[in-house]
């Protein structure tokens, strides 16, 4: 069996959010592996953490991803203050062919386009994927997947921070289908009588204030914020009048364009057309879309660069939707040259957690080694990108740790889910499936 195959039977996703199959990207060829530890979310530290931790697994899954693919370039990304997470990725490369390159501070470094850019100065083409330049990116806690996924073992645990607005927060590890509330439980609990969540960080994660969502693959932390807070009020604006206002308001100053980190890297991003399309109906409403199909979805346009606070990020993320629903695919310029204050107009994270108003809670989160023990998970049965898996047991079985739960239907992407410990199977639903520890 060849790695990629262990990887697929492991379970194995893009685990920095993305949620990717990860046994596609070995397919190869490549020149080089990058390890994605650029880690820019205000307030999360999961990335820096899993670094110290276990760079010498890291490592190993680095060589192992180059080997499959064929490269014989590996390199760690890492923000140049992360002080200690490179101290222990130097000490594991020496001997290998592994590297560790310094990052900027700057949001989103992790960005795929900007961190290949970066490492290689390569640009990847419009609407592409880092394998046409000839690199594989992974995240670092997928790296470490993927070496424990060559030894047999399976994705059954994610490593998330819990910070914000909760007593103590840290960096723990927890099985999959373990509730929200159990981990931020285990930070001391919440601070505020109000709290809602930012799952997955503050700028392109998910806002809700129903902690018994279950910790999934792709769960890279969660930020709490009091619902009074004016970030939390923002994303709580009905999508509806976020389009009202950008229509009403809308200057076209260009503000939300010239801070786009594509648009600076030479792609046709241009967020302040796509605001500008909100004042249309039909007319032209294509070739507005187009300026929104190479947006990564950051947010910086929305929550630092818009000086009325509008919402270009999420007019970008509808006309992406709008083209997706039309089969409509970029079909604009090809040649990507990086603009001339690239470098210039590139946001510190302190200057951006300062913009959002959480710089007073951009503080350490302490690494819990002891796995959290819920005595009972909710394991969704779509954990990534791709198909939801189909259940392989029935309520009442019981399940060994590590036993695949469900099968992913030939020819289709998607994970297999298994068993984060011994269990007897509760309800099996189309959406998840329980298990009450044995």
């Amino acid at each position: 069996m060849n790695l990629a195959e262990q990887v697929r039977n492991a379970g194995v996703v893009g685990a920095g959010g993305g949620g990717f199959p990860a046994h596609v990207k070995l397919a190869g060829p490549a020149s080089i592996v990058i390890a994605n530890g650029a880690e820019c979310e205000p307030l999360l530290h999961k990335d820096a953490v899993i670094i110290e931790q276990r760079a010498a697994d890291l490592v190993r899954g680095l060589q192992l991803a180059m080997t499959a693919v064929g490269a014989t370039e590996g390199v760690i990304g890492i923000k140049a203050r992360k002080t200690h997470a490179i101290a222990a990725a130097q000490a594991a490369c020496r001997g290998t062919a592994v590297r560790v390159q310094l990052l900027g501070d700057y949001y989103p470094a992790g960005d795929e386009y900007d961190l290949v850019f970066s490492v290689t100065g390569r640009l990847i083409p419009p609407g592409g994927i880092p394998l046409q330049v000839g690199a594989v990116v992974q995240n670092v806690e997928t790296l470490i997947n993927i070496a424990a996924a060559a030894d047999g073992r399976p994705v059954t645990h994610k490593t998330l921070t819990i910070a914000g607005a909760v007593r103590r927060p840290a960096t723990l590890v927890a099985p999959l289908g373990t509730s929200l509330q159990e981990c931020v439980d285990a930070a001391g609990g919440f601070s505020t009588p109000d709290p809602v969540l930012c799952i997955g960080g503050l700028m392109m994660g998910e806002t809700t204030a129903d902690a018994s969502r279950p910790v999934t693959k792709t769960t890279t932390g969660v930020i709490v914020l009091p619902r009074s807070h004016p970030l939390i009020q923002r994303k709580l604006v009905k999508p509806e009048h976020q389009a009202r206002i950008g229509k009403s308001a809308c200057d076209q100053c260009r503000y939300c364009t010239e801070y786009c980190p594509r648009f600076l890297l030479g792609y046709a991003v241009e967020p302040h057309q796509v605001m500008r399309s909100l004042a249309f109906t039909a007319t032209g409403s294509a070739w507005w879309n187009q300026f929104a199909s190479l947006c990564c979805s950051c947010g910086l346009c929305t929550l630092f660069a818009c000086p009325e606070g509008l919402y270009p990020k999420e007019a970008c993320d509808s006309s992406k939707a709008e083209m997706r629903r039309a089969s409509q695919k970029w079909s604009g310029p090809t040649t990507v040259t990086p603009h001339p204050m690239h470098d210039g107009r590139r946001v510190p994270v302190t200057a951006l957690a300062r913009k959002l108003g959480v710089a007073d809670l951009d503080v350490e989160a302490p690494f819990r080694a002891a796995p959290l023990t819920p005595s009972r998970v909710v394991l969704p049965l779509r954990q990534g990108a791709g198909v939801a898996g189909l259940p392989l047991i029935r309520s009442g079985d019981p399940v060994a740790a590590g036993q695949p739960l469900t099968k992913i239907p030939d020819g289709q992407l998607g994970a297999i889910i298994h068993a984060p410990f011994a269990a007897v199977v509760g309800p099996v639903t189309t959406a998840a499936i329980t298990l009450n520890r044995d």
